[in-house]
């Protein structure tokens, strides 16, 4: 039997793994990549490198909530309109300054929000609950009605102690953590490098974006597509062109791939046609085929391997499967890269809003869109046509439906698996 025909026979003789299985084939061979020093102000979407420790507890003196006057609440527990209690104000204390004098009883010092609470005070109370006034020169303070003890400040280390883990190895740096960071004074971050990965459309139909439509081909919006979601789960993509229907060339744009990226992911030719030129690259390839198939619709002709030590990644050609096959098998290795914990696509349980009665014996994930009832009831909604061509519905999506395999699909008010997909 000749070599082409063999070739094509074995297209056929693929093995289906059910994608947890697939997840996990791919898991090995996932390892962080080196670290890197970055400014604070570049930092943002990156992944750190490393535990961050309070170096100080916070606030690391004791706070005032808002606008008052820090008191001694013995001096007036006793206040009441008929009986207001009347304070000597010492001294003004305005943010980024220590106060000088220490309360003595009778006495209490107007304090900002955000400014140091006097020594020997242990509240403050809201500015809109005293009247000031003078007497002969000097300020007073009429108070009348108690507060507690503690009331509007904050104690020192009340937010965070000294030597507690405040940001964790792994995690990506949002706004969020950027201040703490900053808090702590953290101008520079050591956070893991950013995982290149190569990209390479595969089929004599696609165009340039910038080429004017024809007869029988399509813009190559895939790699435009992968692109996007490549920076997204904090990747660099570095796009390798498109080839032709040849395996030699997709050979050599593989070995391409693999020489100047850390993870090479490609789009189209991966199916059982005559033209499908990935699918014979896995069969002949010097790498290790992790798996050609996948239990799942859309993208079940979904192809991992390795070479070189660089994990190959080969997605459908289509549109809705290209984009379902990266979130579950690409964007887990891209996070795994960058030292994240939790790789996979959170899982959430919802009613289906309608009918789905598609068929299949295949896991089916479906586009879907979540929505929250009035009486907090989670559901979801598949959004518009799920055929794994159609692209439109992709930027309306906000999750992936879990659609069990069977002949019937599943009816209206079923309860579902959902994937939450981050935002795209």
């Amino acid at each position: 039997m000749k070599i082409e025909q063999k070739q094509r026979q074995d297209r056929f003789r693929r093995h289906a793994v059910q994608v947890k299985e697939a997840q996990k084939m791919i898991e090995p061979y996932i390892a962080p990549l080196d670290t890197e020093l970055v400014c604070l102000e570049q930092a943002y979407g990156r992944y750190l490198a490393e535990d961050i420790a309070a170096a100080h507890p916070l606030p690391h003196f004791r706070r005032s909530g808002m606008d008052g006057f820090s008191v001694r609440t013995d001096d007036i527990r006793d206040a009441s309109s008929e009986k207001p209690v009347c304070l000597k104000v010492i001294e003004n204390v305005p943010c980024g300054f220590v106060p000088q004098k220490r309360l003595e009883p009778g006495t209490a010092a107007r304090t900002m929000t955000g400014a140091m609470v006097s020594e020997g005070a242990d509240a403050v109370i809201r500015l809109e609950m005293t009247r000031e006034f003078e007497i002969d020169g000097e300020s007073y303070l009429s108070v009348t009605r108690p507060i507690q003890p503690g009331a509007n400040v904050s104690e020192v280390g009340s937010e965070l102690h000294e030597g507690a883990v405040v940001v964790t190895r792994g995690r990506t740096i949002r706004s969020g953590e950027m201040a703490i960071l900053a808090e702590y004074g953290y101008h520079q971050v050591q956070v893991f490098r950013s995982p290149v990965v190569a990209i390479f459309s595969t089929g004599a139909e696609l165009l340039r974006v910038d080429e004017p439509v024809q007869p029988g081909k399509i813009r190559n919006s895939n790699a435009h597509m992968l692109a996007g979601l490549v920076r997204q789960a904090g990747g660099v993509p570095r796009w390798l062109g498109q080839i032709g229907d040849d395996v030699e060339e997709a050979r050599i744009k593989m070995t391409e791939a693999v020489n100047t990226a850390d993870l090479v992911i490609s789009t189209g030719g991966v199916s059982v046609g005559d033209y499908d030129v990935l699918a014979d690259l896995f069969l002949q390839w010097e790498g290790k085929t992790l798996f050609n198939k996948v239990a799942m619709r859309p993208g079940s002709p979904t192809t991992a391997g390795v070479l070189d030590g660089k994990i190959c990644i080969a997605l459908s050609g289509n549109p809705g499967a290209c984009f379902v096959g990266f979130h579950l098998f690409v964007r887990p290795v891209l996070l795994g890269m960058q030292g994240c914990g939790e790789t996979q696509l959170p899982e959430f349980a919802a009613i289906l809003s309608e009918t789905y009665a598609k068929p299949d014996a295949y896991t089916r994930y479906v586009r879907g869109r979540t929505v929250v009832s009035d009486d907090g009831h989670v559901y979801v909604e598949p959004v518009g046509q799920d055929k794994s061509s159609v692209m439109s519905s992709i930027k309306d999506s906000d999750c992936l439906i879990c659609i069990p395999p069977g002949k019937g699909g599943a009816t209206k008010g079923s309860l579902v698996t959902a994937l939450r997909l981050p935002n795209c």
